[in-house]
């Protein structure tokens, strides 16, 4: 017969050690078997009303972590408050200090604790520092959406790009740790979407002059607009149009910005989707747009 379901108000919204609140006299071991519960690991166990996200299973396998033992990756990126990173059918990423053993059982990923990386709190756990979670997760995975990845928790506001220098400079040789280096060298930290990035990326193995990031342009009347990429001598601006351009409000926008532009002397080269997936044609026009405004420049 099914046990009916008892939610003492201590427990709502909690993840628990059954083991615990049995001793404690909070619920019986049929009680905890009920609907009002899911049982996320052995002994431990949550309120059932909970979402089932990455940060719950992290708060799970930290109530049974052993002593010095930490988050990492994509987990610590959660705790940091990024929570898109991980969803629940990511392994839970936790770091071991050097030479301890642990069974994590099924659902985490293991891994020793590397000299120079240290843990710090984050609210009940610990993990790795925002500047040394991001030098961690530029370590593995493709080397381009990596740089992209650390554009972004660089933008956002999680860490410094000096601070993740520094932490991918204190990794020992070890996995990673060369494509780290490379990674922490060619993100910038200013790239508003991936693709951006992949823009910039391409330019930069084209060998082309870098151009500035996120340019503001103005004319006599003011500001005019904030580009992608600008090559300010030039008056030339490169723009990645993304789907939102599909958007009747920001197409009119975007062409208003355009014809500004337009009107204070500059070119601006489109790229989209599609460009990028054929670079060395992207790469050709955009050095013809090139040489084309230098020919301009010195007739002036």
């Amino acid at each position: 017969m099914p046990v009916p379901p008892t939610r003492p108000v201590p427990l709502r919204g909690r993840v628990f050690r059954g083991s615990t609140v049995v001793r404690q006299g909070l619920l019986t071991p049929k009680q905890l078997r009920s609907s009002a519960w899911v049982r996320l690991r052995q002994d431990v166990y949550a309120d059932a009303s909970l979402p089932v996200t990455h940060r719950l299973l992290v708060s799970a396998v930290g109530l049974v972590l052993p002593e010095g033992a930490g988050f990492a990756g994509r987990s610590a990126a959660v705790l940091w408050g990024v929570p898109d990173l991980a969803g629940p059918g990511d392994p839970v990423e936790v770091v071991l200090p050097a030479g301890r053993r642990w069974n994590a059982g099924p659902g985490v990923r293991v891994r020793e604790l590397l000299p120079g990386q240290r843990l710090v709190p984050r609210g009940r756990w610990r993990c790795l520092s925002p500047a040394g979670t991001a030098a961690d997760l530029v370590r593995f995975g493709d080397r381009d959406e990596a740089v992209g990845l650390l554009d972004r928790l660089v933008r956002e506001g999680l860490t410094s790009l000096a601070h993740v220098r520094a932490a991918v400079a204190a990794l020992p040789p070890c996995r990673g740790s060369a494509q780290a280096r490379w990674v922490a060298s060619a993100a910038d930290g200013l790239a508003e979407s991936p693709q951006e990035t992949r823009v910039r990326l391409l330019l930069r193995r084209a060998g082309l002059l870098p151009p500035v990031a996120q340019f503001r342009v103005f004319d006599d009347a003011g500001f005019v607009a904030r580009v992608d990429f600008a090559y300010p001598d030039l008056r030339l601006a490169i723009e990645y149009d993304g789907l939102w351009h599909a958007d009747r409000t920001a197409f009119l926008s975007d062409r208003r910005q355009h014809n500004r532009l337009t009107a204070a002397g500059w070119v601006v080269l489109h790229v989209t989707v599609e460009d990028l997936n054929r670079p060395e044609r992207l790469v050709a026009r955009l050095r013809a747009l090139i040489a084309a405004r230098l020919g301009t420049a010195n007739t002036r």
